[in-house]
């Protein structure tokens, strides 16, 4: 049925069937058929390094235009990325690995992520959600994937949901001046789903290098996304959240354990909104700790 033959109920039941499916975000006029379109680019020969290395960088639509000095990327953080582009999945995950550990600051490792194309998130997502808040903070709170606000702002913890944590952080003393803010995956996947396992080997490399850069004293994992991913949490967040776990840094600049922490996520208290007192008894006991004796 065309569209400008449907009633207003039916058109508000189509986007809303849209929105339950993960398509939230208008990005062209006219339809397109993309299961034709990546046949079509499965059936194209693939470039080797060597051959895009010849070429002049060419600017994709929505994207930034390429680094220049001084924030180019060196060439030992290019190659990893450049052989990903044609590898297997061990190969990516080993790609994705060699440009985080090539990378020794927060600017170089946003410079790595900005130029790597070895997870399809970052072809649907609008932009790269890298962090927010204190790089020199003791605390630093780790989710799991982007929502859908810090998508469009490019930056984690935004809209509802930041301003929900915002007022759990004021309601021990905090905000954004005093803690760092990432998640384990830097981009949002479309209808904010879970992340699948190789999409979270891929970002995992990134992600604990930069809890590395920014070497907390405390890493609080907001949700089971995160605590499973950075803390090996085998439980649900109900039982993560009540235990104390240790995480330990590689580099800073010799390896120490700091402690680390299991928390409910903003976007789960705004679902639910009952949880909030399990929520509140984790910040006071957090706050204990952390307040000087």
């Amino acid at each position: 049925m065309d569209a400008g033959q449907m009633t207003h109920p039916e058109l508000d039941a189509l986007l809303r069937w849209y929105e339950a499916m993960g398509v939230d975000i208008a990005v062209d006029d006219q339809p397109h058929d993309r299961f034709a379109e990546f046949a079509a680019d499965a059936a194209k020969p693939r470039e080797t390094p060597r051959d895009m290395a010849s070429q002049p960088a060419r600017a994709e639509p929505g994207r930034k235009a390429p680094l220049t000095a001084p924030t180019a990327l060196s060439t030992s953080m290019r190659d990893p990325i450049q052989k990903a582009l044609s590898a297997s999945a061990e190969d990516v995950i080993r790609a994705a690995q060699e440009a985080a550990g090539a990378a020794n600051t927060l600017d170089e490792l946003r410079a790595a992520l900005e130029a790597f194309d070895g997870c399809a998130l970052k072809r649907t997502a609008s932009r790269l959600v890298f962090a927010d808040g204190n790089p020199q903070a003791r605390i630093m709170l780790v989710g799991d994937i982007p929502g859908e606000d810090d998508d469009r702002e490019g930056k984690p913890f935004c809209g509802r949901m930041g301003g929900l944590l915002d007022l759990m952080l004021a309601s021990i003393g905090l905000d954004r001046a005093k803690v760092y803010l990432a998640n384990v995956a830097p981009w949002r996947p479309p209808g904010n789903r879970a992340l699948t396992p190789h999409e979270t080997a891929i970002c995992l490399p990134f992600s604990q290098r930069q809890i590395e850069l920014v070497a907390p004293d405390y890493l609080v994992c907001l949700g089971a996304g995160a605590a499973q991913a950075l803390l090996g949490a085998k439980d649900g967040i109900g039982k993560a959240r009540t235990r104390a776990y240790e995480y330990e840094l590689a580099s800073d600049p010799a390896p120490r354990n700091i402690r680390a922490f299991a928390m409910l996520q903003p976007s789960y208290l705004l679902k639910q909104p009952a949880s909030k007192k399990y929520a509140w008894a984790d910040l006071r006991a957090f706050r204990k700790l952390i307040e000087p004796q």
